[in-house]
């Protein structure tokens, strides 16, 4: 859905790109563009930390599958999106274009920055002095250069006001991609069901967290897929009534999973040092207390992320072209 973003105060339009000039495509001089130049460093980062890590077989367990995956997926899609535009096959591409890079580059951030920090701390630490350790180290510090790469690709293509952009570009948007990766993160942290089952309390929190998830992962996919039509109510209403329910839905799963998690009188466990799992430090590993921590910080982000999903919602004006 193309939408043009306004303000009270603001009734120009334009369509500069926000990096001063237009991004030229079809054509090698692509990559000579601010934009292409960085979509060069992104791929470079990337390439070397993966390359890195390969070369001396540093990601065992999940955490080092899981960053492994993440520079290797933002590889590879940031080497389509380079091949589409030197190639000006934006028209072919099955996504909307107005949409696809921005999500893309929002979602590759957030990857990075989970593998920047969840590599070290779950993995480089427990590895002995050698060329191991020095390989995995310098992987990390690529991956905060592709983070930065993202964030700035992010930061450059955002909607301006009176801009007419993708929805994507939007700051709602942009909300959206953090709404449903730190909803992923939660579903990783709360993977063991021994966590949450036979407490109807916990289990109605994973329940809010999955139609979270859905109803947002839709919004993206029907943007991407240009299908917003396809909603028997103007699509407008549909985000404004979809960030409404999830903020009053993740309100409750804030109170309840906490209350139901560390206060004893529910059957929680107040202090990490009453769980016996976090005695020893396991590498590759999270102990259960910490899970349950970190489920209920997360919770208080999306909650936070829906509630100025909500604003920006109703401050934005969404027309058709």
């Amino acid at each position: 859905m193309a939408v043009t973003v306004t303000r009270t105060t603001i009734t120009t339009t334009t369509t500069s790109s926000g990096l001063g000039s237009s991004t030229i495509v079809g054509s090698p001089r692509a990559l000579t563009q601010p934009l292409g130049l960085l979509r060069l460093l992104q791929l470079l980062s990337t390439c070397v930390a993966f390359s890195l890590v390969a070369s001396v077989g540093a990601w065992m367990g999940p955490m080092g599958n899981w960053s492994m995956f993440t520079w290797c997926f933002c590889f590879s899609v940031t080497l389509i999106i380079l091949i589409v535009e030197l190639g000006g096959l934006q028209s072919r591409f099955p996504l909307s274009w107005r949409n696809f890079p921005i999500t893309f580059a929002c979602y590759a951030a957030l990857f990075c920055l989970s593998s920047s920090i969840i590599y070290p701390t779950t993995y480089v630490q427990f590895l002995s002095h050698g060329r191991t350790r020095d390989h995995a180290i310098a992987a990390t510090a690529f991956s905060c250069i592709a983070c930065v790469a993202y964030a700035t690709e992010v930061a450059w293509t955002r909607a301006r006001p009176g801009e007419i952009t993708g929805y994507m570009a939007t700051v709602p948007g942009l909300l959206k991609v953090l709404e449903t990766f730190v909803a992923c993160i939660i579903f990783a942290f709360i993977s063991n069901p021994s966590l949450y089952q036979h407490k109807p309390a916990l289990e109605w929190c994973v329940a809010v967290y999955a139609i979270c998830f859905i109803l947002a992962a839709i919004a993206i996919l029907l943007n991407l897929g240009d299908c917003t039509n396809m909603l028997p109510i103007p699509f407008p209403s549909f985000l404004s009534g979809l960030a409404l329910l999830s903020v009053i839905l993740y309100a409750t799963a804030l109170v309840l999973w906490p209350l139901y998690q560390f206060d004893e009188r529910y059957g929680g466990r107040s202090q990490r040092a009453r769980d016996g799992g976090c005695a020893v430090r396991h590498p590759h590993s999270v102990c259960d207390w910490d899970r349950r921590l970190a489920v209920a910080i997360l919770t208080a982000i999306n909650l936070l992320a829906y509630v100025a999903d909500l604003v920006y919602s109703a401050r934005l004006v969404f027309v058709k072209v």
